[in-house]
């Protein structure tokens, strides 16, 4: 990245030590930070006892830094927390996907060979509908007229065919400066092979250029497929500035509350200090779903549940993942900034990026859904959302659209007078005519029966991204639990979960900031890839050790730079093989110690073992192909318990009408989740309120509470 992109911002003096290690000092608290579609999140975790503290406010779209500083203000005040003590300051930003999504990045140009300028326009066949003549691609984001060439050309097997033409740079420097170009990136053919013409060009961009930062996609991704690299170095070229200028605001914002340096969660499940997100911008793309998923990992293991579904549903979308054997599931395979409409596990809906992703099923199905009617009739739920501003009709802020939100305060599902323990109140009448206008009107329904069907609509589709990552994975749902958080993720768990036949519901403490506390728990990560193209039964065991070697190098001098201890320190190795004439791989551990025949031996009989169990077929007798090598440094917080005691003195119960499928309209008990304590059981219906969700259990099924606050719902027998 060039310096412009990074230098300026506030970075401290010397040795970085990342707050949590055992180093300068070593504080009692954490603090993660998730920015939803309506609410911005905080939670705060006190190390030592895994006491939890939230504070909910509403997202700021015009400024979500305004959002950020006033929900930590707001936690720090209310949980009496000195900013001297907290230790490590975590982030997950939507900036990178909102950049994407509405095209507001940087002026960007790019370069290619010479015979190449076209590529990011000409993408891959792939559409999202096979039988829709009149689609149109994602919009390419860098225009024609800023897209440049030049002559120069490498080979498969790395060799120089045609020498860069260094006539032509003085020319180039001219054209992109006459463009006004704020970024360019910069991708040849074959440069993670040999990247000395990519890295002259950009070393002659950056001495002529000083105020236009340069991506060379053999730093930023060093992989085989060309449009993916080209793509992936575009995209982070594309949002490097708004990132840079977002992160420098919060991070000056934050420091002036006496905060430690700012983190930003990654895609895979990790977090990376500043400096390492402004070289790389795509890892920070879906941060926040990524947060979810892994602090349902700690769930899991704080309560032996090896196999979890994590669902997340907040105000714009529902997510879905997959945890197997404690493991999360990670993909390279994953589209960013297509339409609204489209669903993230199409392929030819946005523009691809080569950086681990956690694997998940995204629909447009939140609480600020929108519930249309379309030209045929059909009812449809989202993918527009009323989002913070205006909001939900019932919110009283201006909005006027039916939403999910207002179908279940309709249904009673949620508080008719007041949500986040009184703090946002509810306009029940609002709800209701929003409902009808939309959705009853259409059909001659009243508003509870329009408010069924909304309800219905939106389970269907979330119900769908369960069952992508179950059923789909080759997975039995019936033998996993369901882990059910976001603002309304658990008024929705049980009816999906008695849908799919999941045996088990968990909602969490805290379920309305899950994700916020998923950066709390998650550890510095880094990913690292290099394309190694052999036949892993004939490759040199030293060769692929010298490549291995290169990256854990690079890998460990970044957990150096961040103060890790040597103890808390992890070099993860993998590699992408497949068999040959493939199209795409699978990706294996490979096993600690020096590489050797053996190792490599491993590796084989361990894709073989792999590709079975995904494709039920493995052929032993075909050659095994190496195509990437990738390294993943790890630095290791302390482990947390997360628990939230209730207090048995704050119990309180009452009754509302509540409308059910099975049953219809029933006068349900309503209780304060923080008055229920360790044994509590609670037979459905019934309603569990507290300040950041509402949990809704149907009849048939029970809730108990267990030592650590955690809800266990489960079927009748």
């Amino acid at each position: 990245m060039h310096p412009t992109l990074h230098e300026a911002l506030p970075r401290n003096k010397g040795r970085v030590t990342i707050p949590g290690f055992n180093g300068v000092r070593h504080m009692p608290w954490r603090i993660g930070i998730d920015i939803g579609g309506t609410f911005t999140d905080v939670a705060m975790v006190e190390e030592g006892t895994g006491r939890i503290g939230i504070a909910k406010v509403l997202t700021t779209p015009h400024d979500f830094g305004e959002g950020v500083i006033a929900g930590i203000a707001q936690g720090l005040r209310e949980n009496a927390i000195d900013p001297a003590d907290v230790a490590l300051l975590s982030h997950a930003t939507t900036v990178v996907t909102n950049a994407l999504l509405e095209k507001k990045g940087a002026r960007t140009g790019f370069i290619a060979t010479r015979g190449f300028r076209d590529l990011l326009e000409l993408r891959r066949s792939s559409r999202p509908d096979l039988y829709d003549l009149f689609q149109d691609g994602p919009a390419v984001l860098v225009p024609r007229r800023h897209r440049f060439e030049i002559t120069e050309r490498i080979d498969a097997q790395g060799q120089v065919v045609t020498p860069l033409a260094e006539d032509e740079l003085p020319a180039l420097i001219d054209a992109i400066r006459t463009a006004g170009v704020e970024t360019v990136a910069v991708s040849f053919l074959f440069s993670f092979l040999n990247d000395a013409h990519e890295r002259r060009v950009g070393e002659a961009l950056r001495a002529a250029l000083p105020g236009v930062g340069v991506f060379l996609s053999c730093e930023v991704l060093p992989e085989i497929r060309e449009f993916e690299r080209a793509s992936t170095t575009a995209v982070c070229a594309y949002v490097g500035p708004l990132l840079a200028g977002y992160l420098e605001r919060l991070s000056e914002a934050t420091s002036a509350l006496g905060l430690p340096p700012l983190y930003v969660m990654g895609s895979s499940g990790g977090v990376f200090d500043i400096a390492e997100g402004l070289r790389m911008p795509a890892m920070a793309v879906e941060s926040g779903p990524a947060a979810g998923v892994i602090a349902a990992v700690l769930v899991g293991r704080q309560l032996d549940r090896p196999n979890l579904i994590s669902f997340d549903m907040g105000g714009t979308t529902a997510k879905a993942s997959v945890i197997a054997n404690g493991e999360i599931a990670v993909t390279a395979e994953y589209e960013v900034g297509g339409a609204a409409n489209t669903k993230r596990w199409m392929h030819g809906t946005g523009h691809p990026i080569r950086v681990p992703v956690i694997d998940l099923a995204e629909v447009s199905a939140g609480g600020g859904s929108i519930a249309w009617v379309d030209p045929g009739m059909a009812l449809k739920v989202g993918p527009h959302s009323a989002g913070a501003a205006p909001g939900p009709a019932a919110y009283g802020r201006g909005g006027t659209r039916a939403t999910v939100t207002d179908a279940n305060v309709v249904l009673g599902y949620l508080d008719r007078t007041a949500l986040l323990g009184g703090g946002l109140p509810i306009d029940a009448a609002a709800a209701e005519r929003a409902v009808l206008a939309d959705v009853g009107v259409h059909y001659g329904l009243s508003a509870i029966e329009a408010a069924q069907r909304i309800v219905g609509i939106v389970n269907a589709n979330m119900a769908q991204a369960l069952r992508i990552v179950s059923v789909e994975r080759g997975y039995d749902p019936r033998e996993f639990s369901l882990i059910a958080f976001g603002g309304a993720g658990p008024v929705q768990a049980v009816a999906l979960a008695e849908e799919l036949g999941i045996p088990e519901v968990i909602v969490p403490p805290a379920p309305g900031a899950f994700s916020a506390l998923g950066l709390v728990a998650t550890d510095l990560k880094r990913d690292y890839a290099r394309t190694l193209y052999a036949d892993l039964g004939t490759v040199a065991p030293e060769r692929v050790a010298d490549v291995v070697a290169s990256m854990e190098q690079a890998g460990a001098a970044m957990l150096e730079a961040s103060g890790v201890p040597a103890d808390r320190r992890a070099l993860l190795r993998l590699a992408d093989v497949r068999y040959r004439r493939q199209a795409y791989e699978l990706t294996i551990p490979v096993a600690e110690g020096p590489i050797t025949r053996a190792t490599l031996d491993e590796l084989a009989a361990a894709f073989h073992a792999r590709h079975e169990q995904t494709y039920g077929h493995a052929n032993r007798a075909e050659s095994v192909q190496l195509v990437t090598l990738r390294v993943t440094a790890v630095g290791r917080h302390a482990a947390l318990q997360l628990t939230r005691a209730g207090d048995a003195g704050l119990a309180r119960v009452r009754h509302r009408d509540v409308w059910f499928p099975a049953a219809g309209l029933v006068s349900t008990p309503v209780y304060w989740r923080d008055g229920l304590v360790a044994g509590d059981t609670l037979p459905g219906p019934v309603v569990i309120e507290a300040l950041d969700a509402t949990v809704v259990i149907l009849p048939g099924w029970n809730a108990k509470v267990d030592i650590g606050g955690y809800l266990h719902v489960t079927r009748v027998s």
